[in-house]
């Protein structure tokens, strides 16, 4: 598809999964008349959406947690046994509760509140198309502290693991897992914020993380939080 100038317009194809119709209709509505989002199927549950996305292969799903019959952790946890499985962004009435965590750990590229305002959510939509994963804002630090709490012994794998970032890198990574955003890292660290963000991307790549919770908990794992922080 191209533009009125002519340019070739990327399209990102997407499934909707809620039990709710009102909350389908209300998704279709908010994303639907934009012109690079193409909405082009829907389920009330899980079972049902592995049909519906196995069948029409979309770009990215927006999957609800919470849906009788098998959950978005259920369908979260099959989609990322595809050898290619679409981006998932978790949609969500509660703010970081375990469920949320869960998703996060099994690989969903990110999620937000149901009541996100329209112009956000279309811009979290977007961004996790493009491979940036997005946590809402007012709860991305509570869940980065949910998955890093407690003090578990350093396992040689995580280590390792990290072995593979650059030293600013892993003081990103350990930045991440400390639950601060771009700004505070860069604040921090001294350095701009888009190169914050090019470390993080580097930093998902090499860990293979989909988002920044699967970084918190590697860093954990490896023993690099310690128990104060300067």
């Amino acid at each position: 598809m191209s533009d009125c100038h002519g340019r070739l317009r990327i399209v990102t194809r997407l499934v909707l999964v809620d039990d709710d119709p009102m909350v389908r209709t209300g998704l279709r509505l908010i994303l639907g008349g934009e012109p690079d989002l193409d909405i082009v199927g829907e389920a009330e549950d899980g079972r049902r959406a592995m049909e519906v996305i196995r069948d029409l292969r979309p770009d990215l799903v927006l999957l609800d947690i919470r849906m009788p019959g098998q959950d978005g952790l259920t369908t979260t946890e099959m989609l990322r046994a595809w050898p290619e499985p679409p981006r998932i962004l978790v949609l969500t009435t509660f703010d970081a509760d375990e469920m949320v965590l869960r998703a996060l750990r099994l690989g969903a590229d990110g999620f937000l509140l149901k009541d996100t305002p329209p112009p956000r959510m279309i811009e979290a939509v977007r961004a996790v198309a493009k491979g940036e994963p997005v946590l809402s804002p007012s709860v991305a630090r509570q869940v980065i502290a949910a998955a890093t709490a407690g003090r578990e012994p350093a396992r040689p794998e995580a280590s390792t693991e990290l072995g593979g970032l650059t030293e600013r890198e892993l003081e990103v990574a350990v930045e991440i897992a400390r639950g601060r955003s771009n700004t505070e890292i860069a604040e921090r660290l001294y350095m701009s914020v888009a190169t914050v963000k090019a470390n993080i991307t580097r930093i998902f790549a090499k860990l293979g993380a989909g988002n920044r919770v699967q970084v918190a908990m590697k860093v954990r794992d490896a023993g690099l939080l310690g128990d104060t922080e300067d």
